[in-house]
């Protein structure tokens, strides 16, 4: 089998680990990796035996797909020229800056046929793969992100740094549009927001409450999902899986438990290889353009009403101020 030929665009923390996934795949040639940043590029493509570039546009005549991991304000610009020049991309998760951006990209990569594969890592945890079959129609789901700070992530809010893994992941088991959104949360260190919790009604009468923080003192990533035959409880930090169910004996109903320990794997390796049988057999990915879109638009949305609400509480607190003066 032919390699493909690929390219890395930001080798910043995150854009490194995909120049070094693909070094190490046999079924893929690392052509060139490129981001503004001189000694970070030549160190990225001196560890990994490839070329370094200055310039992204330098790879458009060399690969045939690329990932991308710049800063999000420029997801759009760079993903649309690599999709204009006929390539296949992985773009980082938040997919872009705004929800015309995402929109005008899905457009492009469709009328471009291109594949367009968006960075939710966690469709590739193997916990979430084992629920595969066991989820029938859930009624609430609850979910739970708590990571320590890190200052590389603080240049957005806590919405799309993490708790989007988890709006991306309910949206993707609950078949159902959103109907409503009420959203809390406070800037603790950074400018932005670093705590929020969200709950999210569905037209079908899903309810999922999701909290995500990034100034705690300990990582902590589960989710619980309820339906009528009983519940799971997933740890992806840990890969376990706990289904609860209620069986009927004798004595009446009871709950019974078991645990499940998936193999860990390499969630960003898993998701690269997809990404490449897909450029391969030119079919949709497991996080198209429009799963990227649908999962942006909902965070936006709960950034929007938690910024709305901390002004008016802001103005609340002035107008109380001013009238006790």
């Amino acid at each position: 089998m032919e390699k493909l030929k690929v390219g890395v665009v930001g080798v910043g923390y995150f854009g490194s680990f995909h120049a070094e996934k693909y070094a190490r795949s046999p079924q893929v040639d690392l052509v060139g990796v490129a981001d503004i940043d001189e000694a970070r590029v030549h160190e990225v493509a001196e560890r990994f035996s490839t070329r370094s570039f200055l310039d992204y546009k330098d790879l458009f005549d060399k690969v045939q797909a690329v990932s991308i991991a710049v800063p999000t304000p420029i997801h759009f610009q760079v993903a649309r020229d690599f999709i204009d020049r006929g390539i296949d991309v992985l773009l980082e998760k938040p997919m872009t800056a705004t929800l015309h951006e995402a929109e005008a990209l899905v457009e492009v990569a469709e009328n471009k046929k291109r594949i367009l594969q968006i960075g939710h890592l966690e469709r590739f945890n193997s916990a979430v793969f084992a629920l595969n079959g066991l989820l029938v129609d859930p009624l609430f789901i609850d979910s739970i992100r708590f990571s320590p700070f890190l200052e590389r992530a603080s240049h957005v809010d806590v919405v799309l740094d993490l708790m989007i893994h988890d709006i991306d992941l309910i949206l993707s088991m609950v078949q159902s549009e959103v109907t409503s959104i009420r959203a809390v949360g406070v800037p603790v260190i950074s400018s932005h927001l670093d705590i929020a919790n969200a709950r999210m009604e569905f037209q079908n009468g899903c309810t999922a409450n999701i909290t995500a923080s990034r100034v705690s003192g300990k990582k902590m990533r589960q989710i619980r999902i309820f339906q009528d035959d009983g519940y799971f409880t997933i740890d992806f930090l840990s890969h376990k899986i706990r289904i609860h169910r209620k069986e009927q004996d004798a004595d009446g109903p009871k709950v019974v438990s078991e645990e499940i320990r998936m193999t860990p794997t390499d969630a960003l390796e898993s998701e690269i290889h997809s990404f490449m049988q897909k450029v391969r057999d030119r079919t949709e990915p497991l996080v198209s353009g429009r799963n990227g879109k649908r999962a942006l638009e909902v965070a936006l949305s709960i950034t929007e009403q938690i910024e709305r609400n901390i002004v008016r509480r802001r103005d609340s607190h002035s107008l109380n101020v001013g009238e006790g003066e």
